[in-house]
C-alpha cells in the first residue's frame, strides 16, 4: 500500500463525509430541530425513548443511544430514560410488544424485517415513531443519510442522534413550548449563555426557539465534519501502520481484541461487527469485543475493580500477534490504560484512538499507534472516531 494510495483514499473518503453531512443538515437540520420538540414533549409526560437495532451494527448504535441518554456525559444535562432492543433478547416485534407504551419514542436503526415490524408494532401503539431508512415499516420521521457508504451512513446516523440528545434538552428549559405543561419565567443561561443564548428567548415563541435550535445543529455538524478531517488527516501516519499491523496479525491467524466505556463500548462493539462481517463483504476478519460480557465485566468489577476489566480479558485472550484496538474520549481511562499495558506486555499490536489531547495514552506513548481527535467534546469525538476505525477497517484490506 503506497503513500500515494493512502492519500488518495484519505481524500476520497474524507470528502464523502464531508459531502453527506453538508448535503443532510443543509436539508433536515429544521426537521432535527422539530423532531427535538417532539421528542422533548414525549420525556416531559414521562416517556422513554426506546431503541431497536437487529444487525451486530445496528445493535451497537440502539446501545449508544441508550447509553447516551440514561447517563449523560456533558455536564448540566439531565438523564433521560431510555433502553435498547437488540437480537439477543429474542424477536425484537415481541420485544416491542412487550415493553414498548403508548407515550414512548421508538427509534429504529436498520431495516431488517423484524426492526420494520418492530417498528409497525409500536407506532399502532401510539409511540413516536423515529426511523433512518425509508427501507423497512414507515415512521413519522424519516432522517435517510445521503450516501450509499454503509460507514458514512452510519457516521451520520451517529451526528443525527447525538444532536437530537443534546439539543432535547433545550425545549425542557421552555416549559411553556412543550404540550401539557404550563409556561414558567423565562430561564436565566447564566453561564450556558455562550453555548446556547436562545434559552433565554420568550417561551411563546416555537419558531424562534427552533430556528436557534436548528442552526445549532448545523454548527455541530460543521464542528464534526472539521474534527472528521483532522483526524483522519494527522492520523494518517498512524492509521496506516496500524492497517498493516493488522493485516499481518489477520494473515498470521491472530485476532484483534477491541474494548471502551460507556459510548465508546458501543464504538468497539461496532468495529468488531465490521471486522466480522464487513457490509461491504470484505474478508470475515477474526475479533473479540471485551464490552460484550456483562457477566464477565461485572464478576471482574465486583470482585477485584472497574481498573481490571479489560486487563483480566487480555490475559485471558490475548497472544503474541494478536492485536488490540482500545477507544477512549479522554485517554486517561484506567482500564484502558491497564488493558494497553497488558496487550504490550504479550506482545499484541496496540491501536488507540484518543480524544482531547491524547491523555496518558499519547504522552506517554502507551500504543503502537496513536490517533488523536483533537476536541474537548465527547459526542464530536465519538463520531469522529468511527470514521477513524471505520477507515482503518478499509485499509487493512488495502494493505
Amino acid at each position: 500500500m503506497t503513500r500515494a494510495v493512502v492519500s488518495d483514499t484519505l481524500a476520497r473518503r474524507i470528502e464523502e463525509r464531508l459531502d453527506a453531512g453538508r448535503r443532510f443538515f443543509a436539508a433536515d437540520a429544521e426537521r432535527v430541530a422539530r423532531l427535538c420538540h417532539r421528542m422533548a414533549e414525549r420525556f416531559s409526560r414521562g416517556g422513554r425513548l426506546v431503541a431497536l437495532g437487529s444487525s451486530p451494527a445496528a445493535r451497537s448504535d440502539a446501545r449508544h443511544v441508550a447509553v447516551e441518554f440514561v447517563h449523560p456525559v456533558i455536564v448540566g444535562k439531565r438523564a433521560l430514560p431510555a433502553l435498547a432492543l437488540a437480537g439477543e433478547g429474542g424477536p425484537l416485534p415481541a420485544q416491542a410488544e412487550l415493553v414498548c407504551e403508548p407515550g414512548d419514542i421508538v427509534m429504529a436503526f436498520g431495516s431488517e424485517p423484524d426492526v420494520s415490524e418492530a417498528l409497525a408494532a409500536a407506532r399502532e401503539r401510539g409511540c413516536l415513531s423515529v426511523a433512518f431508512s425509508s427501507g423497512g415499516a414507515p415512521a413519522e420521521w424519516v432522517l435517510e443519510p445521503p450516501s450509499d457508504d454503509p460507514f458514512v451512513r452510519q457516521e451520520l446516523v451517529e451526528t443525527v442522534y447525538h444532536v437530537l440528545w443534546e439539543l432535547v434538552h433545550v425545549f425542557f428549559e421552555h416549559r411553556g413550548l412543550l404540550d401539557g405543561r404550563e409556561a414558567q419565567a423565562v430561564h436565566d443561561t447564566g453561564a450556558s449563555s455562550f453555548l446556547y443564548p436562545f434559552l433565554a428567548e420568550s417561551e411563546s415563541d416555537v419558531e424562534s426557539v427552533t430556528e436557534d435550535v436548528r442552526r445549532s445543529a448545523q454548527m455541530k455538524a460543521d464542528e464534526v465534519g472539521a474534527l472528521r478531517e483532522q483526524t483522519l488527516t494527522e492520523g494518517r501516519e498512524a492509521l496506516t501502520g496500524a492497517a498493516a499491523d493488522l493485516r499481518r496479525c489477520f494473515e498470521a491467524r491472530g485476532k484483534l481484541l477491541a474494548l471502551g466505556n460507556g459510548g465508546s463500548a458501543t464504538d468497539a462493539m461496532d468495529a468488531v461487527a465490521d471486522f466480522r462481517a464487513a457490509p461491504q463483504g470484505w474478508p470475515a476478519r477474526r475479533a473479540i469485543d471485551l464490552t460484550e460480557d456483562p457477566a464477565i465485566l461485572t464478576a471482574i468489577a465486583n470482585d477485584i475493580g472497574v481498573e481490571e476489566i479489560f486487563q483480566r480479558q487480555v490475559i485471558a485472550y490475548g497472544r503474541s500477534g494478536d492485536a488490540l484496538l482500545a477507544l477512549s474520549t479522554s485517554g486517561n481511562s484506567v482500564n484502558v490504560i491497564e488493558a494497553l499495558a497488558e496487550a504490550g506486555s504479550r506482545g499484541l499490536v496496540t491501536v488507540a484512538m484518543v480524544g482531547y489531547d491524547g491523555g496518558r495514552v499519547a504522552a506517554e506513548e502507551l500504543a503502537d499507534h496513536v490517533v488523536v481527535t483533537r476536541s474537548e467534546h465527547i459526542p464530536r469525538i465519538q463520531e469522529a472516531q468511527a470514521s477513524a476505525y471505520h477507515v482503518l477497517r478499509e485499509l487493512v484490506e488495502l494493505a
